[in-house]
């Protein structure tokens, strides 16, 4: 594919970035005591010298009363100097330009060591997602903020970075003043849609002031916020023709969602089963009003989708986030012509906002090496190369064997079946996640580029491994699912989530889940099913349905089972089934609960590891690893992590 716009440069006030890729802002949890340092360094110098064209660092806070974690940037004093310039510096090496995020959430606050903070916002108007009663802010205080994003710009600006971003997306805290529904002040900075604009106006010319005049100002802003107390699309329409003659900003940053509520906070990181670039269209219609810069950003995790975007004219800059948490190196790919080797982002969230929220840092799971840049460098050459067997071609043998042949080992890979994937191959049969399966398809690639040997409908016992005899094994056989030992009738109509997706199983009118693990296997069946037509009861043995998922993830499946009226059980433990009726125990009371009435039981209980062949090469000479779920059943992540380790020990 020819790209005729997206290695193009595109200026700003002076500022020429090379191409139309960005990296949006986006918590890594690589700040060390408020500043950047090493870890964040190679983090954003990996993708600018991957070829992005402009990286734009997570948000910092102006003020140290923001600062709820340590891994949260904070720009209030000088300390943070010489960890941006060190960042700075890294990404200039590679001529990508690198801009820095300044944001203040108003009334959506964290906890800080346990304790909840006094927040303050325009308004005593409480969020609906983090459940904060904030504290309404002087007039003094609303100057001290508009004099602190202006300071913490300066220090940006002298730690040598191009331009700073302002946050008013997302239901922030300048969203929040610009919201007649959040901002029922009686001071200047309320009253009328002027008079709510004023923040903006004092805060971008105080930070001119503090940055100079070739410095870069942006704004990030929400096309609409999805909340029932958010801006709408209109709304936002009016604000960015205010925006649009403001002399001393030079781009408008194009989201959507808010962090007010759940539903609008799916769209802060949106998961795979959203559309690709669904928000490029509102971004279309904002350049359309505006002379501004426009970059949007929004599942677009294709460079062939980034193209089409600029094609239309609907942005001029497009944020490829996870894109290149994924692959770091997909701009240079695409550049380059070499479509097929870029490991495609799959929107699963699993290990970058999920991550995040676990309070740990940064990663991928099909790329493990993202987050951990310094700590994993590039796979070693092997000294003295090997032949190397792995058995199991689900996502840790497909990894193992393409990172081992990355290395040089000549690699023969072993599939019982007529398929490469593993579980991959029935998770992608779920709705919305065919996505899922672009796992297969990007490892699949690695492999033939490393040129790994594939044999699929190969079984391997210890005999075939003796008559091979291979300098080394990689045990990856992956797992079965596991049936509990409770007692359910034979004239029960039962059936594993396996069976269920292979269609091997009339599920009838009336279907009754029971979800051990609470992760994607639960919520995936339910939707299909009652989709499908069925009556479908979720008895899940946790909290809630997905527990186990990425939060957005979660939020937005529940939704979908809602409108689909599946009925949700909580802290039901499986106990067995006779006839028409499953058995659950309430894990917490310990009461009983019955299902009645149910045509099928999908005994959704988790998996058991296969060992067989492990077990087998135990008194065996050759070295024998293991990884993935043949070691214990988890998920992808760790399949991929554990078997790049493997291929990187060998």
């Amino acid at each position: 594919m020819a790209f005729k716009h997206l290695f193009t440069p595109h200026q700003i006030r002076g500022c020429e970035i090379s191409n139309r890729i960005f990296s949006t802002a986006h918590q890594t949890i690589l700040a060390r005591n408020g500043s950047p340092g090493e870890d964040m360094a190679a983090y954003h110098e990996a993708r600018a010298r991957g070829g992005a064209g402009l990286i734009v660092m997570e948000s910092s806070r102006p003020n140290s009363d923001e600062v709820s974690q340590s891994y949260y940037l904070n720009s209030s004093s000088d300390e943070c100097i010489p960890g941006y310039r060190m960042v700075a510096d890294a990404v200039h090496r590679h001529g990508t330009k690198i801009f820095a995020q300044i944001n203040h959430g108003g009334r959506i606050t964290y906890a800080q060591d346990g304790l909840q903070r006094v927040a303050y916002a325009p308004s005593v108007v409480p969020d609906h997602r983090f459940h904060c009663m904030p504290r309404e802010m002087s007039t003094d205080y609303v100057w001290f903020i508009i004099d602190a994003f202006a300071k913490a710009a300066g220090r940006l600006a002298e730690a040598g970075l191009d331009g700073v971003e302002l946050t008013a997306s997302h239901g922030m805290l300048i969203a929040q003043f610009l919201n007649p529904l959040t901002n029922f002040r009686t001071d200047e900075f309320a009253g009328s849609d002027e008079a709510r604009f004023r923040i903006v106006t004092e805060m971008l010319t105080a930070t001119r002031a503090a940055v100079g005049p070739d410095k870069v100002i942006g704004m990030r802003i929400s096309a609409e916020e999805i909340e029932p107390d958010g801006l709408d699309e209109a709304a936002w329409l009016s604000i960015c023709q205010r925006l649009n003659e403001e002399p001393e900003l030079d781009y408008l940053s194009v989201t959507t969602g808010s962090m007010m509520g759940l539903a609008g906070s799916v769209h802060v990181v949106p998961p795979m089963h959203i559309e690709h670039g669904y928000v490029t269209p509102q971004a279309g219609v904002i350049k359309e009003q505006v002379r501004k810069s426009v970059f949007v950003a929004g599942r677009i995790n294709q460079p062939q989708i980034a193209e089409q975007i600029l094609e239309k004219d609907q942005a001029d800059m497009c944020g490829m986030t996870r894109a290149m948490i994924s692959d770091a190196d997909m701009p240079n790919k695409a550049k380059a012509g070499r479509l097929d080797d870029i490991r495609v982002c799959i929107g699963c969230n699993q290990a970058c906002i999920g991550h995040y929220h676990m309070g740990v840092r940064i990663s991928c799971i099909q790329n493990p090496i993202s987050g951990r840049e310094l700590e994993l460098h590039p796979h070693p050459r092997a000294e003295n190369p090997k032949r190397v067997l792995v058995v199991g071609g689900g996502p840790a043998g497909q990894k193992a064997a393409a990172v081992a042949g990355e290395r040089g080992h000549h690699v023969i890979l072993c599939e019982q079946s007529k398929q490469l994937g593993g579980q991959v191959l029935l998770a992608q049969l779920l709705p919305g996640r065919a996505e899922f399966g672009g796992i297969t398809g990007n490892l699949n690639r690695e492999m033939e580029i490393a040129g790994v040997e594939v044999r699929l409908n190969t079984h391997v016992d210890r005999a075939f491994v003796e008559n091979l005899n291979p300098d080394a094994v990689v045990v990856a056989t992956g797992a079965l699912p596991f049936r509990p030992d409770v007692e359910i009738g034979d004239e029960v109509h039962v059936a594993d989530p396996w069976q269920l997706l292979k269609g091997e199983v009339d599920p009838g009118a009336s279907v009754v889940i029971a979800d051990w693990r609470c992760d994607w296997m639960g919520v995936g069946l339910a939707e299909k099913l009652a989709s499908e037509g069925s009556h479908v009861r979720l008895c899940v043995d946790g909290e809630m349905a997905g527990q186990n998922l990425q939060k957005y993830l979660r939020w937005h499946w529940v939704g979908q089972l809602q409108k689909l009226g599946v009925e949700i059980i909580s802290y039901a433990r499986f106990y067995g089934a006779m006839e028409d009726t499953a058995f659950f125990m309430h894990s917490l009371s310990g009461e009983a609960i019955e299902c009645a009435k149910m045509d099928t039981l999908i005994v959704a209980q988790g998996h058991y590891p296969i060992t067989a062949l492990e077990e087998a090469l135990q008194s065996c000479e050759i070295p024998t690893y293991s990884a993935g779920d043949c070691c214990s059943p988890r998920s992808a992540e760790e399949a991929i992590y554990e078997g790049m380790q493997v291929g990187r020990l060998i």
